[in-house]
């Protein structure tokens, strides 16, 4: 009976496997007898750039406007692109297109093939470290003067990663996109996530931008700041902490990191933690009670729960009796 029972159930269960099988062999195309790639099979890659050989010649940007004329029309309505067609700044941007994509000769000889002799910017389409030397042929002073071994170059960024040349995207720079913000929230998600918060810098805004803080093509500091320190950056705009001061506070002159978040913050004042909780970071169990309100003795010491309504230059003070930052 046990033997019955168990046949009864192999049986379905066979057949439907043998339809399965059946049915993927019907509708899976059989290979071709030529070698020739199935309609399932993906496109080829593209040639690897092996760079212009020896002797290539070039044939100037009017072969390139035969094919390419309606990306050689919006190039030129760029800045670049007006700067490098009517009056080139240097000599590595008088060949036009040939300044960047290299000699066309091999190219427009083959009539549009020989592309692994050409240089493409597309993603992807040639490494990182050959675009960005184009690039630097021409922007290797002045703000670029630290790419090479800055966190960006070293971490394989291209520069076509930020800006778009062939076309105008944003206002200023060749952006990517049409704000700075955009385009470093390409990668620093985290930052872009705390300009949501309730108090922050004014970037949402456009009042300020991320080049206004950091040089995103490297510089010699920290983090990629412009100035030299944090205070220094933040004293750009709050120049009335800078000082100097008669009694001044510790963690501010080290740095005011140390009690800001300055890419935004759930406190007032872009805190990174609420006062007095922040101050008590420090200032544990020194002649105030660590507690910030005890119902039970009615502390006066941290009235309406803050420590600057007392200490009010906390920044720094001038006044003679102000070692307490109290005036």
């Amino acid at each position: 009976m046990k033997k019955r029972n168990a046949v009864v159930v192999l049986l379905p269960l066979l057949l439907i496997t043998l339809l399965v099988g059946w049915a993927c062999s019907r509708f899976t195309s059989p290979p071709s007898k030529t070698g020739a790639p199935s309609a399932t099979t993906t496109d080829a890659p593209q040639p690897k750039w092996v760079g212009p050989p020896p002797g290539a010649k070039y044939v100037g940007s009017e072969s390139c406007v035969k094919c390419h004329e309606e990306s050689t029309q919006r190039f030129h309505k760029t800045k670049i692109g007006r700067v490098m067609s009517v009056n080139p700044r240097a000599t590595q941007g008088q060949g036009d297109c040939e300044s960047c994509h290299g000699p066309g000769g091999p190219h427009v000889a083959t009539e549009g093939g020989a592309l692994e002799t050409v240089i493409s910017f597309e993603k992807g389409a040639e490494p990182v470290e050959v675009q960005n030397a184009v690039c630097v042929k021409c922007h290797e002073k002045g703000e670029h003067t630290f790419w090479k071994g800055s966190t960006h170059e070293v971490r394989g960024v291209a520069c076509v990663s930020c800006h778009k040349v062939m076309e105008s995207v944003s206002d200023r720079y060749n952006l990517a996109k049409p704000t700075a913000i955009e385009v470093c929230s390409q990668c620093h998600q985290t930052r872009r996530a705390q300009l949501q918060r309730s108090s922050h810098m004014p970037l949402r805004e456009g009042k300020i931008s991320c080049g206004d803080c950091h040089n995103p093509h490297g510089t010699a500091t920290q983090a990629m700041l412009r100035e030299d320190s944090v205070n220094d950056n933040c004293f750009k705009c709050h120049a009335e902490k800078r000082g100097p001061f008669l009694w001044e506070h510790a963690p501010v002159t080290e740095s005011c990191s140390n009690c800001h978040e300055p890419h935004g913050s759930t406190n007032e004042r872009l805190l990174k933690v609420r006062v007095p909780r922040l101050c008590q970071q420090c200032h544990v169990e020194t002649r105030h009670p660590t507690s910030p309100y005890d119902p039970r003795t009615g502390s006066r010491f941290v009235i309406n729960r803050g420590c600057i309504n007392c200490h009010q230059k906390i920044h720094g003070s001038n006044h003679p009796s102000g070692f307490a930052f109290t005036n």
